[in-house]
């Protein structure tokens, strides 16, 4: 009951109704990477292409869609990632999605979001106060 009315109340966290009734009348399955997100094609766009969507494992989240799907996504190639046989070279590194928002979000020295004080430098002052 709860996962149905997510499904009819928000968008964020996976398919909608409409998105799941769209998928089950045109979908065919293309293939899932390996965030679980689930990949989908089927009907025309008004360009004559045919239309393609990811159904996110979680919250919607566009970053969280690795880099050769998102290729196929925005119909860069044509044959998807499923059906290609690809090894990546030993200077890459895995995809994540970007963790801006989250703990695990980039927080460098100084920063206000950091733990911990920021160290003293030339251009600080001390402001004055009666009777100093």
């Amino acid at each position: 009951m709860k996962k149905l009315l997510l499904q009819i109340f928000t968008w964020w966290n996976g398919q909608t109704i409409g998105t799941r009734f769209h998928t089950w009348r045109n979908g065919q399955r293309v293939g899932e990477d390996e965030f679980g997100n689930v990949y989908y094609q089927g009907g025309q766009d008004s360009e004559g292409r045919t239309r393609r969507w990811v159904i996110y494992n979680g919250p919607a989240e566009a970053s969280a869609i690795p880099p050769g799907w998102h290729g196929w996504m925005h119909h860069r190639t044509d044959i998807s990632p499923a059906d290609e046989k690809y090894t990546a070279r030993e200077w890459q590194e895995p995809h994540r999605p970007n963790p801006t928002g989250t703990p695990n979000a980039y927080r460098p020295k100084g920063s206000l979001a950091s733990a911990g004080l920021r160290p003293r430098v030339t251009g600080d002052y001390d402001a004055w106060t009666p009777r100093s």
